[in-house]
C-alpha cells in the first residue's frame, strides 16, 4: 500500500493535516464509529472537561485501531465534532500533539454540532484508517 499526500497549499501541512490522501495499492481500510469519552463499561466520562473528553476519544479511537492491528499513524481521515469549537480550539493541541508524534496527517473536517448523542459529551471523533 502506498499513501500519496494531495495538499494544492502549503498551509495545511503546516497545521497538521493534508487535503487528501491518495491511497493505491493493496490494502485495508477501517472505518470507525465515532468514539466519545465513554468508558469501558459505556458511561461518559469528564463531564464539563473538554480536553479530557478529546484525550479519552482519541484513546477510544486508537483501541479500535489497535483491535484491527492499526494506529494512528494510518488514519487518513478524521471528523471531529464539537458542541463548542471555541472551547475545542482551545484544547485542540491535546489531538494535534498525538497526531504529529505518530506522524498522522489525516484529511480532518471539524464541525460545530448542537449536541452529541448522549448529551453530557462534547466532542466526538469518526475516523478512518488504511493500513
Amino acid at each position: 500500500m502506498r499513501r500519496t499526500a494531495v495538499n494544492p497549499w502549503a498551509w495545511s501541512a503546516e497545521l497538521g493535516y493534508n487535503q487528501g490522501e491518495i491511497v493505491s495499492g493493496e490494502s485495508r481500510t477501517l472505518y470507525c464509529s465515532g468514539q466519545t469519552a465513554m468508558s469501558g463499561d459505556g458511561k461518559p466520562q469528564h463531564i464539563g472537561d473538554m480536553a479530557r473528553q478529546l484525550a479519552l476519544s482519541l484513546d477510544n479511537v486508537e483501541a479500535v485501531l489497535g483491535e484491527a492491528g492499526m494506529t494512528l499513524a494510518n488514519l487518513v481521515r478524521l471528523n471531529v465534532y464539537a458542541t463548542d469549537v471555541d472551547r475545542l480550539f482551545e484544547h485542540y493541541g491535546v489531538l494535534a500533539s498525538r497526531l504529529g508524534a505518530a506522524g498522522a496527517a489525516p484529511s480532518t473536517t471539524m464541525l460545530g454540532v448542537t449536541r452529541l448523542a448522549i448529551p453530557d459529551l462534547m466532542v466526538e471523533l469518526e475516523a478512518t484508517a488504511v493500513a
